[in-house]
């Protein structure tokens, strides 16, 4: 059985390649992922998936604590589900994937088109195809293979295809909301075929630094807000610092930061010659395995307003911390269980050797699945250090790999039907 599905996956490698780079050339920034989602769709029903395509009502996901948008309405953004019903008894799996990727930024910095899609020496090149398109297509064709066989299987496997997971998760979210869960997911962000049973989350958060306005000529009249910045920032990254000396997990071996405090936006001034009375620092605090949103987020405020110890003047200007926009629950799968030894005996069959197990520096809408009882893995084809980056590209074999490795496991997992 593992020689056909190989070979079947083979002998269509062309046309799924041919599918994926349609799929690089549609645009899916947020707000813009209709025409694909619909698409997705069809292709669900030509495999005869029982399918849901829904426009999501943000208003009804409003009061849920998990909830984090950036958009006013999801109006024009519809989520797809597509469920394969086993024939009963075994385990389900869900395959998440979100469809929205992130701007293409500076075109000047790509070799090729940020859409082109233009495959060079076995790589396929374009905004989201390692974020996370090519990781969906290896789902797909995991799924389609099984079918195209004949082979039935037990439990469930339900094909989704999501937005939003860029800004916080509204589309896995919405799925949860709407009924779809499982025993476990399995979700194929670029983890380069390592195994990470683990992610981290992270917060939004913004610092508003004050000051008193002075003429530049006279500054020692005023006080700026700029330079108070310097020990604000330097806070900041004591706190990043500390929080990962007293973080004790194996599986971030060798990620040089596991929890990172990034600091990536600051404003303030209105002009040259005046002393700045308020300075905005915006950033984002990663969320550890096994620690609560909330839990990070007093992290940062004890540590602000440990300032005052150190300068008199934020005892009378304490920093004013606000936690805003996007987040992602950190999240997991216990490494006892099933799925984890499952999804390591099909990668070792395919490649023959054990796959390499480890946490995940960035979080995924695993967490949401994690928050909701369903234990999530993350394991995918794409280049992790390219996502978001200029020349996006995906390894074409790797892709390939992962839809065998992904089709052995469904097998393995949900079991085959007599």
């Amino acid at each position: 059985m593992h020689e056909q599905i190989r070979d079947a996956i083979q002998q269509r490698r062309e046309a799924y390649t041919e599918l994926l780079k349609q799929w690089v050339q549609e645009p899916t920034l947020s707000g813009q992922e209709a025409r694909y989602q619909h698409r997705i769709a069809e292709l669900y029903r030509e495999l005869g998936l029982d399918t849901d395509l829904w426009e999501i009502d943000i208003e009804s996901l409003k009061g849920n604590p998990l909830f984090h948008c950036q958009r006013d309405t999801l109006a024009g953004s519809p989520n797809v589900v597509g469920t394969w019903k086993g024939t009963g008894g075994g385990r389900s799996l869900i395959l998440n994937g979100h469809v929205d990727v992130v701007p293409e930024g500076d075109h000047a910095q790509w070799d090729q088109h940020p859409y082109s899609g233009q495959v060079i020496d076995g790589c396929l090149y374009g905004r989201g195809v390692t974020d996370m398109k090519g990781g969906n297509l290896s789902a797909y064709v995991a799924v389609a293979t099984l079918k195209a066989l004949g082979i039935r299987l037990k439990g469930d496997v339900i094909l989704q295809s999501v937005i939003e997971e860029e800004a916080g998760g509204a589309g896995t979210l919405a799925a949860l909301e709407r009924g779809y869960t499982a025993d476990a997911a399995l979700i194929p962000e670029p983890t380069e075929q390592n195994l990470f049973p683990r992610q981290q989350g992270s917060r939004w958060f913004r610092l508003k630094v004050a000051g008193i306005k002075a003429h530049g000529g006279t500054r020692y009249e005023g006080v700026s807000a700029l330079e108070k910045s310097v020990a604000v920032i330097a806070t900041v990254q004591a706190l990043e610092a500390q929080r990962n000396a007293d973080l004790d997990d194996p599986l971030y071996a060798g990620v040089p930061i596991p929890l990172p405090i990034n600091l990536g936006r600051i404003e303030g001034g209105d002009w040259p010659s005046s002393v700045p009375d308020e300075i905005t620092l915006e950033g984002r605090i990663g969320v550890g395995p096994g620690e609560t949103v909330a839990a990070a987020e007093q992290a940062l405020r004890t540590a602000m307003a440990a300032l005052a110890d150190q300068d008199a003047w934020f005892a009378e200007h304490p920093v004013e911390v606000e936690f805003y926009g996007a987040c992602w629950q950190p999240g997991g799968i216990d490494l006892d269980n099933p799925l984890v030894d499952k999804l390591s005996s099909a990668f070792e069959r395919v490649h023959q050797r054990r796959p390499e197990l480890q946490a995940s520096p960035w979080g995924t809408d695993g967490g949401l699945l994690s928050q909701y009882g369903v234990p999530a893995m993350v394991f995918g084809p794409g280049i992790t250090r390219l996502a978001h980056f200029p020349n996006e590209h995906i390894r074409l074999d790797d892709v390939f790999d992962v839809a065998e490795i992904m089709a052995l496991t469904l097998i393995d997992w949900c079991e085959l039907a007599e």
